[in-house]
């Protein structure tokens, strides 16, 4: 069996090609430029040339050629964008436009001059990937399956907060499955208010086989249980330091008890550690994360810990781990297979494990080739079912959004 994950990110994304007949450290491994980095670069580049830009193709991941893009414009200089692509920026296109950039129709954009350049924006290009693969002998056409995992704050309605529906989302997963999997859908299953998520959906559909897309911050998480000391634990937090965001689990044996999401630019080792202790100890309440601009906090199935008792562990991953270097709570920060960049990949391939019952116990067995499975359980009653090399029309799972209006409505702006 070959699969392809990709845990795409604000820095790199991180792409690792597993095959089941050898062991996961010999998997080959790519950490390149964030499709975002690549769009800013290709934006800064037009900005010293002093030339017009056009952005088309669909709503991708955001920041770095956000703020590209708004240079651009601040530097008196056209920049125009068709609604899709304008979404990256702000789901509101009057937001959009009052940041300096044009929003244009389809036929709008076909009129410019010739000069402008076109810069299309997409989390996956496959043809981009296939041209990389082929240079070293490989071809898609290999795949059995593709995961992608991207953050998505989702396409929350003008009058609500960002952070709030973001974690109303997080939320509503967890009530409906406690394992990390929870996150995880088939491309045509993907929640319709998960509009990055669909973006990447919609760019797969050129792939020959099943596609599943997911959340990089579970994914990451997920990936870190394969450490082969985070495995032995029983019950532990883990906590994903992104270079965007942070989330952290606490994790027993029959999944998820709770959970925080912040953002990292916000945070220090000290406010951190404070936030982890709170978790730990069941006294962090969702207003407190959300008054300091985080995204929220949820207790589920929670069962307190104290973080210097023997026997809790606290496990880190993510590029921004080094913040909780030398911290009192004696941080593990996780390599599986070796590879912290790869965590979120190896995430995905838990995924898929959990919900392919005739891929699971082949992506199992490779997976436990060199170390120990977690203890923590990770296959649900959820599952897809796929052939290889064909994609199949798994069962239907309800993604009805909640209708409950948060009570919150702060509007993030960066």
């Amino acid at each position: 069996m070959k699969l392809l994950t990709l845990d795409i990110g604000t820095g790199t994304q991180d792409i690792y090609w597993f095959n089941s007949r050898v062991s996961p450290e010999n998997g080959f491994k790519l950490v390149l430029p964030a499709p975002t980095m690549i769009v800013r670069r290709r934006i800064q580049q037009a900005t010293r040339q002093k030339r017009a830009v056009l952005l088309t193709g669909r709503i991708m991941g955001g920041g770095p050629c956000a703020w590209a893009a708004k240079d651009h414009a601040k530097a008196g200089l056209p920049i125009y964008a068709t609604p899709s692509a304008a979404r990256t920026f702000n789901d509101d296109l009057a937001a959009v436009q009052a940041a300096g950039i044009q929003v244009v129709s389809e036929d709008e954009a076909l009129g410019l001059h010739e000069s402008v350049l076109r810069i299309p924006l997409t989390d996956l290009d496959l043809a981009l990937l296939e041209r990389t693969l082929s240079g070293f002998g490989l071809s898609l056409s290999e795949i059995d399956g593709l995961a992608a995992a991207v953050f998505d704050h989702g396409n929350a309605p003008p009058d609500v907060s960002d952070r709030q529906f973001r974690f109303d989302y997080l939320a509503r997963q967890v009530q409906r499955d406690r394992r990390l999997s929870t996150f995880a859908f088939p491309a045509q299953q993907v929640p319709a208010e998960m509009t990055r998520l669909q973006a990447v959906a919609d760019a797969a559909q050129g792939f020959d086989g099943p596609v599943f897309l997911m959340d990089t911050a579970p994914a990451a998480v997920m990936g870190a249980l394969y450490d082969p000391q985070t495995a032995k634990a029983n019950r532990q937090l883990v906590v994903n330091l992104g270079n965007f965001h942070t989330i952290a689990f606490q994790i027993g044996p029959d999944g998820i008890e709770g959970l925080f999401e912040h953002h990292t630019g916000l945070l220090d080792r000290t406010s951190l550690e404070n936030y982890l202790t709170a978790l730990a100890a069941g006294t962090l309440t969702h207003a407190q994360v959300f008054a300091d601009h985080g995204h929220g906090a949820l207790l589920t199935h929670h069962i307190p810990f104290d973080l210097a008792a023997s026997g809790f562990q606290l496990t880190v991953t993510g590029p921004r781990r080094s913040m909780l270097a030398g911290s009192t709570l004696r941080p593990h920060f996780a390599v599986p297979f070796g590879d912290m960049m790869i965590a979120g990949c190896f995430g995905l391939l838990g995924a898929l494990a959990d919900h392919t019952p005739n891929w699971r116990d082949e992506i199992l067995t490779a997976l436990s080739s060199t170390q120990s499975a977690p203890r923590i359980r990770l296959t649900s009653t959820r599952r897809w079912s796929y052939p290889r090399r064909r994609v199949a029309t798994p069962q239907p799972i309800s993604t009805t959004p909640s209708t409950t209006k948060p009570s919150i409505t702060y509007k993030m702006v960066a």
